[in-house]
């Protein structure tokens, strides 16, 4: 893609000192845009901020806020924003799913806090950043979620439910604001290198008394390339729906899981 294809473009990215998150922030800066990142912890941020591309004279910033609370997080962004005084074109929903497990053995909370990490929080983060996207007839709404919204996970219960209720409500703002010339897609990645994954993997390596190396290469047949993704290949994919280039692509379910999905 076109360096600096993002000049001029301000981007909020969620979830962004790790994994899919921070290889987009990354990417989006060295396209040109100005990045405020989101996370949790203070000193992944310092960090991550300090590898973003400055090329383009931009002033990067970042928020803390735990999606875990979403209360906190809306005020933190409140006063970000607030403080900005700029347009945020670019929104990149993106948060660590819930626990695994079988969809029978969850518990009634496990469902509210992953809702009100998972939905809860983009809804957030939408309202405060549509009313300035739809001054300017401008906008890119970009939701992280998985391709079990197109095909569940087994041992993903929680995951699986909720997440696809964040397709649904994406579809439907897509529907709201395209006439404002703002955009909502969902990208799903299928199996990608990060802690998370990891984390899944020991997990069921555990359960189901195989190594990890196992649980990947099993994970790695299930699609067409037979390989795990890189976090890379899914931020390509965040840039190109991030840019003017995507302007007619809208309400669309972006499965980048090397062949997974059939």
């Amino acid at each position: 893609m076109i360096n600096n294809m993002l000049e001029n473009k301000n981007a909020l990215v969620c979830g962004s000192t790790d994994g899919i998150g921070k290889e987009t922030a990354i990417l989006l800066a060295q396209k040109g845009a100005e990045i405020i990142l989101l996370a949790r912890n203070k000193e992944k941020l310092i960090s991550t901020i300090s590898e973003l591309s400055i090329n383009n004279g931009q002033n990067h910033r970042y928020v803390c806020a735990d999606f875990d609370n979403p209360l906190g997080l809306k005020e933190a962004v409140q006063d970000q924003v607030l403080d900005y005084e700029k347009p945020i074109h670019i929104l990149i929903n993106n948060s660590g799913g819930p626990h695994g497990g079988p969809l029978i053995e969850a518990e009634e909370n496990e469902f509210r806090i992953a809702f009100e990490r998972l939905l809860i929080c983009n809804h957030i983060l939408a309202k405060e950043v549509v009313p300035r996207m739809k001054e300017i007839k401008y906008g890119r709404i970009i939701n992280i979620i998985s391709t079990s919204v197109k095909q569940v996970i087994k041992g993903l219960g929680v995951s699986n439910t909720v997440r696809g209720s964040v397709a649904q409500w994406a579809k439907t703002l897509a529907l709201e604001l395209g006439e404002f010339g703002i955009t909502v897609n969902n990208i799903l990645p299928g199996y990608t290198k990060t802690n998370r994954l990891n984390e899944l993997a020991l997990k069921n390596a555990n359960f189901e008394g195989k190594t990890v190396e196992d649980i990947f290469k099993s994970w790695a047949s299930n699609n067409s390339i037979n390989r795990i993704g890189d976090a890379k290949e899914i931020a390509e994919s965040v840039a190109f729906l991030a840019s003017e280039s995507s302007g007619f692509i809208n309400g669309h379910d972006l499965v980048v899981d090397g062949g997974r999905f059939r």
